[in-house]
């Protein structure tokens, strides 16, 4: 199913807002409420944001591709104009449009978890199923 038809079947019945400052607002409030580190989605310029609490879709737009550096572990993460994931706590599967680099090639990310609160351990997951974990405190504000 395309990124299109998810957005219009998730539509119905969801939150909508699309102001740039209300869209940050909003998204550091959901990763809040879902137990997850508000940087992990370092996003500045969202145009629009899309949340179903019912099916727990959400869905991102943004002007431009924005790279982020995480400097704690090294990494860098693409997120591409339209980020897509179902969302519940401690966790977002079905992630499409971000990219964390590894090596000399960019890894799709497909989900990302904390599996246990006490580890301290964000696990993120790539499309071939290898997965890393970092510290939580990686991805604070």
């Amino acid at each position: 199913m395309s990124t299109q038809q998810l957005i219009a079947e998730n539509k119905q019945g969801a939150e909508i807002h699309r102001d740039t400052a209300l869209c940050k607002q909003k998204c550091h409030e959901l990763l809040d409420e879902l137990n997850l580190p508000k940087g992990i989605l370092a996003l500045n310029n969202l145009t629009e944001m899309v949340y179903n609490r019912a099916t727990g879709f959400l869905w991102l737009k943004q002007n431009k591709r924005y790279e982020h550096k995480f400097h704690a572990i090294g990494k860098t993460v693409a997120y591409d104009t339209e980020i897509s994931a179902f969302a519940e706590n401690r966790r977002m599967r079905k992630i499409s449009g971000i990219k964390s680099s590894a090596v000399l090639m960019w890894v799709k990310v497909v989900e990302m978890c904390i599996e246990d609160r006490s580890s301290g351990k964000v696990r993120l997951t790539g499309a071939a199923g290898l997965s890393m974990s970092f510290p939580t405190s990686a991805f604070e504000l």
